[in-house]
C-alpha cells in the first residue's frame, strides 16, 4: 500500500487491489494548494463542499477494483448536521489493512460508531478545528480508535490552509511517538508502529510526490 497526500484532506491510496482518491479539492478552494491531474479506480468524497468534493478532478481508470469500501455516516458538526450537514467516513480494506478517512468529521464518534468502525490500521484524521474536530477531540478519538498509524490532516501550515483552522502542533504534542517525513508519500510497511506520521505538504502548485 502507498499513500500520497496532496494537502488538506486529499489522499491517493494505491494498493495491489485497486486505487482511490479521497476528498479531492477544486481549483482555488484551498489557499496555497493546487491539485495535479489524478487518476484512480475510485473517487470518494466525504461531502459536497468544494474543498472535499471535486470528483471531476479525478480521471477514472475504468477498472473494477477489488479493494473493499465501507461507509459510516456521521456529521460535519457537533449539532447532528444542523450547521454543516452530513459527513461520510470511508473505510478502505486492501492487502490485509483497514484505512479510515474521517473526512470533515465534526464530533466525537459514539460507542456505536466506534464499534461500526472496527479495527483500523491507518487513521486519517482532521485536527485543525473550526470546520472539524479540533486537537482535543482528535486526540481523544485517536486514542479510542487505537490505529497502528495515525496521520493528521485538515490543518493550517506554513503557506497553506485556511486561516481560521489551527496548526497541527497541538495535536502532535499529545501523541507519544511522532514520525516527521520529508515526503508526502507514506508506505505503511516502512513505519515502526504504533506511530503518528506527519507528512510533508506539497506546495507551489506542483502537487507532485516529494519522495
Amino acid at each position: 500500500m502507498k499513500l500520497t497526500w496532496y494537502g488538506h484532506s486529499c489522499f491517493l491510496v494505491e494498493t495491489a487491489e485497486g486505487s482511490a482518491v479521497l476528498d479531492p479539492y477544486s481549483p482555488g478552494s484551498v489557499p496555497g494548494l493546487s491539485l495535479p491531474p489524478l487518476r484512480a479506480d475510485l473517487v470518494l468524497c466525504s461531502h459536497g463542499h468544494r474543498d472535499h468534493g471535486y470528483a471531476a478532478g479525478v480521471a477514472l481508470s475504468g477498472a473494477r477494483p477489488a479493494l473493499r469500501v465501507e461507509r459510516l455516516e456521521t456529521f460535519h458538526d457537533d449539532r447532528k448536521g444542523a450547521l454543516r450537514g452530513p459527513n461520510t467516513v470511508h473505510i478502505l480494506e486492501a492487502e490485509g489493512l483497514r484505512l479510515a478517512h474521517l473526512g470533515d468529521l465534526g464530533h466525537m464518534l459514539s460507542p456505536e460508531q466506534l464499534a461500526a468502525l472496527g479495527r483500523v490500521d491507518i487513521l486519517l484524521i482532521p485536527v485543525g478545528g473550526h470546520y472539524t474536530i479540533g486537537p482535543d477531540t482528535a486526540l481523544a478519538l485517536a486514542a479510542a480508535v487505537g490505529a497502528r498509524i495515525t496521520v493528521p490532516m485538515h490543518y493550517r501550515g506554513e503557506g497553506f490552509g485556511y486561516e481560521v483552522i489551527g496548526p497541527v502542533e497541538p495535536f502532535l504534542a499529545g501523541r507519544e511517538k511522532v514520525l516527521r517525513l520529508e515526503s508526502n508519500v507514506l508506505r505503511p510497511e516502512e513505519v515502526e508502529t504504533p506511530a503518528t506520521v506527519l507528512l510533508r505538504c506539497p506546495l507551489n502548485g506542483s502537487g507532485d510526490p516529494t519522495e
